[in-house]
């Protein structure tokens, strides 16, 4: 059987996270990728399960040796 790489798209609170989980729930052959963020921790999130948390300069690093297969930088707030 050959592979198939499913992303679910769609903007913040539409309940991406709560359809993949089900996925994974119901069908072994289902696996979530983990990304890293540079934020904060929300309350209940834990390290490697929601995200990797990283802090901006690991996050340059990786970039840098080419450790990420794509990336994109949101809500960055302008440094005056």
């Amino acid at each position: 059987m050959r592979n198939l790489l499913v992303v679910l798209s769609g903007p913040s609170g539409v309940g991406k996270g709560t359809v993949a989980k089900e996925l994974v729930k119901r069908d072994d052959n289902f696996a979530l990728s983990i990304s890293c963020t540079t934020r904060n921790p929300r309350k209940g999130e834990k390290d490697g399960r929601e995200y990797f948390f990283i802090d901006k300069d690991a996050f340059n690093k990786k970039i840098a040796e080419g450790g990420f297969l794509e990336y994109s930088e949101h809500f960055e707030k302008n440094k005056k």
